[in-house]
C-alpha cells in the first residue's frame, strides 16, 4: 500500500459532494425539477434533496437517478480503467 501523504486528496464526503453537484448540474441543464427526478427515478423527493445538498445517498438510489437521467453508462464505467498501484497488483490480477 502507498504510504505517501497526498496534499490534495479529497475526503469521501468531498467526493460525494462533487458527484452530487455534477448530478444537480445535469438535472438543471435538462430542466428537470427535483420532484420530477424523484418521480422518474423512484427515489423519494427527500432523498433527492438530501443527495443534492449533502452528497448522501445509497448506491441503489444513485443508480436509479443515473438511469432516470440516462447516465447509466457513466455509472457502469466507474472504476473500469482503475490504474495499478504496484507490480504485485498486476501479478495478482489473474489469481
Amino acid at each position: 500500500m502507498n504510504d505517501k501523504f497526498i496534499f490534495n486528496k479529497k475526503t469521501p464526503k468531498e467526493i460525494d459532494k462533487v458527484i452530487a453537484g455534477r448530478i444537480r448540474s445535469i438535472r438543471r441543464r435538462r430542466k428537470i425539477s427535483q420532484k420530477r427526478l424523484s418521480e422518474k427515478s423512484g427515489v423519494s423527493l427527500g432523498s433527492v434533496k438530501r443527495f443534492e445538498s449533502s452528497g448522501e445517498i445509497s448506491l441503489i438510489s444513485l443508480t436509479k437517478i443515473a438511469v432516470a437521467l440516462e447516465l447509466e453508462g457513466e455509472l457502469e464505467r466507474l472504476f473500469e480503467d482503475a490504474p495499478y498501484l504496484s507490480i504485485e497488483e498486476i501479478m495478482n490480477e489473474d489469481n
